[in-house]
C-alpha cells in the first residue's frame, strides 16, 4: 500500500496534475484508492457507467472499441478522465495488457475536490486536448 506522500509524488509525475501545488495533490490523494487488476482482465467496457478516472502506476491497458484498438497506455498514464468530468457512460473499453496497479479516483469525491480547484480540471482538459489531437491528427 502507497502513502499519502508516495501518492503525492506519483500524482504529480503524471501529465494531468503536474502543475498543481502539494497541497492540493494531498486532497486527491487521500481519496484515491489503489487497484490491481491481472493481465487479461477487463477493467471496464464500454457503455458501463463512468464512475472514475484510473492512474496507472505499473504495466500497461489497451483502450478500444469494439474491435479497434484507440490506444496504449502505460505508467504515469490515465485513462477514465471524461467520465469523472461528465459521469456519462463509458466511450471505450479497458482491457489489461498486463498486471496492472493503479490509483482510481471516483466522481462525486472528485467533484467536490475539483470545485474548488480549478487548475485541476485544467490539467484534465490539456490530456483531453491532445487525445483528441492525437485522434484527429491534428
Amino acid at each position: 500500500m502507497l502513502t499519502t506522500v508516495e501518492k503525492v509524488l506519483f500524482l504529480k509525475s503524471v501529465g494531468i496534475f503536474s502543475h498543481i501545488p502539494g497541497e492540493d495533490l494531498a486532497q486527491i490523494a487521500q481519496i484515491a484508492e489503489e487497484v490491481s487488476f491481472k493481465k487479461g482482465a477487463t477493467i471496464f467496457e464500454e457503455g458501463d457507467p463512468g464512475d472514475s478516472l484510473y492512474l496507472i502506476i505499473q504495466g500497461k491497458v489497451r483502450i478500444h472499441k469494439g474491435g479497434q484498438e484507440i490506444s496504449i497506455l502505460g505508467e504515469k498514464e490515465c485513462f477514465g478522465e471524461m467520465a469523472i468530468l461528465d459521469n456519462e457512460s463509458r466511450s471505450a473499453s479497458v482491457t489489461t495488457l498486463e498486471n496492472i496497479l493503479a490509483l482510481k479516483i471516483g466522481h462525486d469525491d472528485f467533484y467536490e475536490i475539483l470545485s474548488d480547484k480549478i487548475e485541476i480540471a485544467q490539467g484534465i482538459f490539456k490530456v483531453l486536448t491532445k487525445r483528441l489531437r492525437d485522434t484527429i491528427g491534428g
